[in-house]
């Protein structure tokens, strides 16, 4: 274990690795994070997935493909058994962790088709679905902030099912995410379901978001390009300045609303922010600065395993670097949209974008899953 990877840790951060193959888990790999950084939860999509399966290189999944060829399975079906076989894998590997946290870490995700991103009540389905097919305790379903998911997060919560919610960008709609979540509970609540059984974390985007605000501040150019590479983190800063509104403070200086405290009183965790799409785009940037300056107790922290190492590396954690700097980041995202650039129109193009990449993602698995159990039907 690294000792900035342990600071983090000490300082709240919660580690997760964001990528998951078969070769990982045949490896030992996983569980070698697990052991010796930290790791305590893995969080996967669908671009994961279309990479571990069709660009692997390796026979790693042949077995499965040709046992699946055999019984004549649809190409849909062959995708969820080989990809529900993976997480209970990494599930399994992640075991100890969860039950030594009481089911707050040791999660891995797995996200609901990103063809239904726009219905609501298929994605309610496929998160049934998926849960079934997993039967662990410690998977999280993944369901996109889209307008149509946001119902379908409180439906499937409101049914016990532990959710990740997945391509956050704007403030505005990570307040309607923890809204979801906050009726969800009432709903278990009302059901009896036990509400300590129940975990959510909700991923709030970071390096994309510089990425399409950068671009647009270049476009600007003059002072507004002394703006660059700073707009994601004061997104996300003040994303927690919202959890805090809700769920309370660890210091108590924030109590956190009064719905919120009617149901942690019946049971209830906290949805933690969880920071996704860590990976820095921009060579200019240092390639830790989405790790150790998003620093806060009670977040979640989702790397490639490139940041990951770097982290380890020579990532410097000097303690809370988000509560101290809450004034700063309003005045950086009142000075991008004083230099011309549309916030609103950022945040909707970049969920259009991340839908649009994990429906590409998968029809590229499609295409590759469907050519493979084509090649193992026709063997003799």
């Amino acid at each position: 274990m690294t000792d900035a990877l342990k600071r983090l840790s000490d300082e709240g951060v919660a580690i997760w690795l964001d990528d998951l193959s078969r070769t990982r888990l045949n490896s030992g790999n996983l569980a070698e994070l697990v052991q010796n950084k930290h790791v305590v939860g893995v969080t996967t999509n669908p671009t994961i997935f279309q990479k571990a399966i069709a660009g692997s290189g390796d026979s790693s999944y042949d077995g499965q493909l040709r046992d699946l060829a055999v019984r004549k399975v649809t190409t849909d079906e062959a995708i969820r058994m080989i990809t529900t076989s993976d997480v209970r894998d990494a599930a399994d590997v992640l075991r100890p962790v969860y039950d030594a946290s009481n089911g707050r870490d040791g999660r891995v995700s797995i996200e609901v088709d990103p063809r239904l991103a726009h219905e609501t009540a298929p994605t309610v389905a496929e998160a049934k679905q998926l849960w079934w097919l997993v039967d662990r305790p410690n998977v999280f379903i993944k369901i996109p902030a889209t307008k149509a998911g946001l119902p379908a997060i409180s439906e499937v919560i409101g049914r016990g099912i532990s959710v990740n919610v997945t391509l956050i960008f704007s403030l505005e709609r990570y307040k309607a995410v923890i809204d979801a979540y906050l009726t969800g509970l009432e709903a278990a609540k009302a059901k009896g379901l036990d509400l300590s059984q129940i975990e959510s974390v909700a991923s709030f985007f970071v390096s994309r978001v510089d990425t399409e605000i950068d671009k647009r501040l270049d476009k600007i150019g003059g002072a507004a390009k002394d703006l660059r590479g700073k707009a994601a983190l004061a997104n996300a800063r003040l994303a927690y300045q919202a959890y805090e509104e809700v769920f309370g403070s660890v210091d108590g200086k924030t109590e956190g609303s009064a719905r919120w405290k009617a149901l942690e009183a019946a049971g209830a965790k906290p949805q933690r922010p969880l920071w996704a799409s860590t990976g820095v785009k921009d060579p200019a940037l240092p390639d830790t600065l989405y790790v150790t300056e998003l620093v806060a107790p009670g977040t979640v922290n989702t790397m490639p395993e490139a940041t990951l190492d770097a982290t380890g590396d020579h990532g410097v954690v000097t303690g809370n670097t988000i509560v101290p700097n809450y004034a700063d980041a309003k005045a950086v995202l009142d000075a991008v949209a004083a230099a011309g650039v549309d916030y609103d129109d950022v945040v909707q193009v970049l969920e259009d974008e991340g839908v649009e990449k994990f429906e590409q993602s998968w029809q590229e698995l499609l295409d590759t899953v469907t050519a493979s159990l084509a090649s193992f039907a026709g063997e003799k």
